[in-house]
């Protein structure tokens, strides 16, 4: 016959956490919050053309691009490490692709896997330098944003005869049948159905104000659904967690700690490598400033999305919507009457919160006081 306490530890096994708690819990909570405060704000201050269909593809255009980079830079920081070479390598890796599609003439079909063949190499050497050396992600990928900066300088002078920005890219991948799948609109013919039944806003001329999807949101989509699958329905996910929440833990059951680490380095690179080529094609040159600042943006983009500065927690969903929130901010204010600058100011409030709030969460979660 079972004891009371024997039964009292029985129900404390089998009792269910309610919704609310679970909620709590959850790292994008913070930054879906955000999303809608800040559509009620815009709502209220801004133009209605800014909720208009070509006003929602305006700012998520410059959130997709940087979505890309922060959901890369969420799963790093879930592991347990930073990236802040990721924003100069969007350069480097655009004098690359600009370098083998103008210079040496090649199809989009070897360009582009040989310059995420060049960015994978340099975020494993990252990786392995932080392995081996023991240093902090930090410090290492410090001197790899001067590094990288300066290799672009210096390259696309090479390359251009002593100009920093590389022209003709548009011209060399023009009619290559990849260029669709990096640079332009999507689903046009859904569009034109659309304007062709009054579904949404045209031209005089009949034509759809809005051509199609442009191709970084479908990218940006894509991304976080694969970070978001490998995060919660695969091993490797639950190693990325593991690696980041406690190392020597995760070795001792086993986890290939450092394989996990280096990978995640070899996908920011590639990360910025996609962005790189998808803003290349699309503006047809790159130049040494391409990515300038946007290793802190992506890294604000993650922290607003739940993940610790700590490591080992974190969300790709949450780093998703963590970048809506500054697509919808940086465009979103062009349509009221504030000054721009005041995104600057928002920035830094919304990073202050963010970390607040996790910090909570974590506190919550872990049972600190």
């Amino acid at each position: 016959m079972p004891t009371d306490a024997a039964l009292t530890m029985e129900d404390e096994r089998i009792k269910t956490e309610p919704f609310v708690a679970r909620l709590m819990k959850r790292p994008e909570l913070g930054a879906v919050g955000g999303v809608i405060l800040v559509t009620i704000f815009f709502f209220i201050t801004a133009d209605r053309s800014m909720f208009t269909l070509s006003g929602i593809m305006n700012f998520l255009t410059p959130a997709a691009q940087l979505g890309i980079l922060g959901i890369a830079a969420a799963m790093l920081m879930i592991g347990g490490e930073f990236d802040l070479s990721i924003g100069s390598m969007v350069a480097f890796a655009g004098m690359i692709f600009g370098a083998l599609t103008v210079n040496l003439g090649l199809p989009l079909v070897l360009s582009i896997p040989l310059t995420f063949l060049f960015a994978g190499l340099v975020g494993a050497a990252n990786g392995w330098i932080v392995i081996r050396s023991g240093l902090p992600s930090f410090i290492v990928t410090l001197a790899g944003l001067f590094i990288l900066r300066g290799a672009s300088l210096v390259g696309l002078k090479l390359f251009t005869g002593g100009s920093t920005q590389l022209r003709g890219v548009r011209e060399a991948v023009e009619g290559d049948f990849l260029t669709p799948v990096f640079s332009g609109d999507a689903f046009g013919f859904v569009f034109n159905w659309l304007a062709s039944v009054g579904l949404v806003d045209t031209f005089r001329s009949g034509l759809p104000k809005v051509p199609g999807i442009p191709v970084e949101i479908l990218w940006f989509v894509l991304v976080a659904l694969a970070a978001t699958y490998v995060l919660l329905r695969t091993a490797r996910g639950n190693w990325i967690f593991a690696a980041g929440g406690d190392r020597n833990a995760a070795s001792n059951s086993g986890v290939p700690v450092n394989k996990v680490k280096i990978s995640l380095f070899v996908c920011t690179a590639c990360a910025a490598a996609l962005v790189a080529i998808i803003t290349v094609i699309d503006s047809g040159s790159t130049d040494a400033r391409r990515g300038f600042m946007k290793e802190f943006e992506a890294i604000i983009t993650a922290v607003i999305g739940g993940c610790l500065l700590t490591g080992g927690y974190g969300s790709a969903i949450g780093a998703f919507f963590g970048a809506i929130i500054f697509g919808m901010v940086t465009i979103g204010l062009t349509y009221t009457n504030f000054d721009q600058d005041w995104f600057q100011v928002f920035l830094g409030g919304m990073l202050l919160i963010a970390v607040l709030f996790n910090n909570a969460i974590r506190k919550r979660v872990t049972g600190e006081r």
